[in-house]
């Protein structure tokens, strides 16, 4: 109550537009719910001010569409105006069940196509809008942030082509390195963890956890995933380890070094159940081998935290590996594409993450403080002492 009666307390920066992309319809739709159910709710003598307009509506999706022609081309076209309206774009680059026909052929959207249209529609945007802020979740080439030798920056090139096309802001979800927001020291660029929703997850989706040091442990798979190993052991208040690879760095196999070696810096595992926390899964070439060193050292139910489960190499080695008895649980968020085959598994669940993202956008509108919504301490505090209860 107290956050709504403080947004009351301030004028919208403009009438509100969500522009929801194609590869993220599913979740442009539960977005623009939650914040219309809000608002609407909302009671203040301010709301009936003109600066208010347009403030409580059914609907704030703005129509916005990519057609393509018979050459695979494409163009953005908005059918509605958003003359000084402030503009949210969501984009999912990763959503490759959608398809177009290019002289005959069908062709599945890479995140080459999904990063054009969004270029396209913030040209058709044409600077009308009084802001723009693109909520990308799995950031664009991410994995490509840095150069090692003659290599292309592509993310570095991709922030800032986009700053220059107007666009204010920049929300992601678990940067592969948030150090690529140097490529716009001068733009706002915010990478937020999903750890309060996957302890929410967790805990609504396992009855019968006891989390604490003695029956719990929180692995990191590699060194990259330290940090937010670490956070989420404290605020569990639960032991951390952590594996690192040897890596054979004179050969190259699928434009990687090939993992030599697991090796675990960490506490006795023996009969305790673990959570390996990462920002995505691919393959699961590296989740299995972390699996596999886990069971070893006799860990009891593995569970498998990921911003985002991409598996690339399909869902049947996962199953074969849950029947044996590898791992418990997957849980991955619905920020990029999940495939109906991935959500009827037994062993995988979903941390919806479309509240959190209306809740950034509702508060964003009012040009208020996001500090409070980055930081989840309190939440997973409130939710862990309901939980034990």
């Amino acid at each position: 109550m107290a956050r709504q009666q403080l947004l009351l307390e301030s004028i919208p920066v403009g009438t509100l537009g969500i522009i929801a992309l194609e590869s993220s319809e599913a979740m442009g739709q539960k977005v623009n719910n939650y914040i219309a159910e809000w608002r609407n709710e909302r009671e203040s003598e301010h709301t009936s001010n003109i600066a208010f307009y347009g403030y409580k509506r059914e609907s704030y999706l703005i129509n916005a569409i990519c057609p393509r022609f018979g050459t695979g081309e494409s163009k953005g076209y908005l059918k509605e105006t958003i003359r000084g309206d402030d503009i949210y774009l969501l984009v999912d680059v990763c959503n490759y069940s959608l398809t177009y026909t290019v002289c005959g052929h069908e062709n599945h959207m890479s995140p080459d196509d999904h990063y054009q249209d969004l270029k396209r529609i913030i040209s058709a945007l044409g600077g009308k809008a009084r802001r723009i802020t693109v909520i990308m979740p799995y950031l664009y080439e991410s994995r490509q942030h840095k150069r090692n030798s003659r290599e292309s920056l592509d993310c570095a090139l991709a922030l800032q082509e986009l700053t220059n096309m107007g666009v204010e802001s920049i929300i992601t979800f678990d940067a592969h390195d948030p150090r690529v927001q140097n490529a716009i020291p001068l733009r706002t660029f915010e990478t937020i963890k999903p750890t309060y929703q996957f302890i929410k997850a967790l805990l609504r989706n396992v009855p019968d956890l006891q989390v604490d040091a003695e029956h719990m442990m929180i692995i990191s798979p590699d060194e990259g995933a330290m940090e937010r190993g670490v956070y989420f052991a404290n605020v569990l208040g639960v032991g951390m380890g952590m594996f690192y690879k040897r890596r054979d760095y004179t050969v190259i196999e699928n434009g990687r070094n090939p993992i030599v070696a697991h090796e675990f810096l960490g506490d006795d595992l023996e009969g305790k159940d673990v959570i390996v926390i990462d920002d995505m899964i691919s393959s699961g070439d590296s989740m299995f081998d972390v699996a596999k060193e886990l069971k070893k050292r006799k860990a009891n139910r593995i569970f498998v935290c990921a911003t985002f489960g991409l598996f690339t190499n399909g869902l049947e080695r996962f199953d074969e590996a849950y029947k044996s008895g590898l791992f418990y649980r997957i849980i991955t968020t619905n920020l990029i594409y999940q495939t109906p085959e991935l959500l009827s598994k037994p062993w995988y669940i979903t941390a919806d993450m479309s509240k959190y993202i209306a809740l950034l956008i509702d508060t964003l509108n009012h040009d208020k403080s996001i500090s409070s919504l980055l930081d989840p301490t309190e939440r997973i505090r409130k939710i862990l002492t309901k939980y034990k209860k």
